[in-house]
Order: structure tokens, then C-alpha cells, then sequence
């Protein structure tokens, strides 16, 4: 695999788990990976996410990030489709419930909301996946790559696990009834929505950085 060490490129997502998820797999280029934080700029407009499918939301926080911080930005718009509930929430994942000013407190709503609507509904029928869109956008906003990642599963009856977050405690992803959050986080990258996304655009970076200047 090509090594990309002078490539910088930053996440644009206010959460730590998914900046890390996607460094680790990076790291294996090379690329040296930034989040928002790092770069200390409090006065970042926050982009609306009003597209209607994920791939539209990571459009729309890429290009728009991109062009606020001057850098190569990686953006990604995540979450739950359950098919007993007709894909939602979908992209309405991360504040689904309406409720909860932390991360935290928003997690355990949506997850109690899930477990609510989920009620009565036999293990059969509680599949889902869990979907992720990413898109890199160059510094002027450009488009560069776009990539998509699924991963199957179900919801349980009950949370369980701590190495995750979000829907992760109720995501059952294999016959011995372990939760995603039950993954070490090595396990998760190889089997993820999010890994399988951040994987693909590795495999395109090469090819894509190698043509910019500053890489020749």
C-alpha cells in the first residue's frame, strides 16, 4: 500500500469515536488525520444536514467544511435503518428521540425510543443495518471521492457492551448474540459500516492524492 505521510487530511465530525475509527485505518498510509478540535476554530458555521439520504448529508458537511478550514476534509452522515420500522430512522439517527443535550443522555433516549418502537416485535423481524456515507472534498470544495459501507445485523431486547456508542449496545451482529459494542475496536474496523467506508476511500486515496502538487 502506498505511503501518503504528507498528507493531511481532517475529519469534520464533533465526535472522537468516529474521528478515531477512521484514523486507525488511515494510519495505515500514512495520512496524518485531524478533527475539528485540533484545529482550535470555535467559529465554524455548523453545516445543516437537511439532505434526505445519508450520501447527500456527507456531501453537504464535506463541501461546506472544506471550504471553511482551507483543507482536504473527510465527512461522513451515519446511522440505524431497521426494517420493521421502514428504515427509520435512518438519517434522523443521532437525534432521533428529540431528547438529551449530551451525547450521552442523546444515545440512552434514542436507544430507550428504539427498544419502545421495537416492542412486541419478534427476533425475526428485528433486523437492520447499521449505513455509512463518506465523501472527501478538496479544499475548495471539490468533490474528490465517495464511498458507502453497510453492516448487517439486528436489534436486541436489551443493551449490553461499553466499546461503542450511539445504537451500538443494541446492534447484534453475529449468531452468538454479541453487540457491536461487545467488538474490541480492531473487530469493529474489519466488520463496520464505518470501516468498510473508511477502507474503500483508502483504497482511492493513493490515486487521488498522488495527482495533487503537493504529493508529486
Amino acid at each position: 500500500m502506498k505511503h501518503l505521510s504528507t498528507a493531511e487530511i481532517v475529519v469534520a465530525t464533533g465526535n472522537p469515536h468516529k474521528v478515531e475509527e477512521i484514523r486507525q485505518i488511515l494510519a495505515e498510509l500514512g495520512v496524518r488525520v485531524l478533527s475539528l478540535a485540533d484545529l482550535k476554530s470555535n467559529d465554524l458555521p455548523e453545516p445543516e444536514e437537511d439532505g434526505s439520504t445519508f450520501e447527500e448529508n456527507a456531501r453537504i458537511k464535506a463541501t461546506q467544511y472544506a471550504r471553511a478550514v482551507h483543507r482536504m476534509v473527510i465527512a461522513d452522515d451515519s446511522g440505524l435503518s431497521v426494517d420493521a420500522l421502514g428504515g427509520a430512522p435512518g438519517v434522523f439517527s443521532a437525534r432521533w428521540s428529540g431528547l438529551g443535550v449530551t451525547r450521552q443522555e442523546r444515545d440512552h433516549a434514542n436507544n430507550a425510543k428504539l427498544l419502545a418502537e421495537l416492542d412486541g416485535i419478534p427476533t425475526v423481524s428485528r433486523t437492520a443495518r447499521f449505513v455509512c456515507a463518506m465523501c472527501l472534498a478538496a479544499e475548495d470544495g471539490a468533490i474528490l471521492a465517495q464511498t458507502r459501507g453497510e453492516f448487517l445485523g439486528s436489534i436486541g431486547t436489551s443493551a449490553r457492551g461499553r466499546n461503542g456508542f450511539g445504537y451500538d449496545p443494541l446492534f447484534i451482529v453475529d449468531a452468538s448474540g454479541r453487540t457491536s459494542a461487545e467488538l474490541s475496536s480492531e473487530q469493529k474496523n474489519r466488520r463496520s459500516h464505518r470501516g468498510m467506508a473508511t477502507r474503500e476511500m483508502a483504497r482511492l486515496l493513493p490515486s487521488i492524492l498522488g495527482q495533487r502538487p503537493s504529493l508529486s
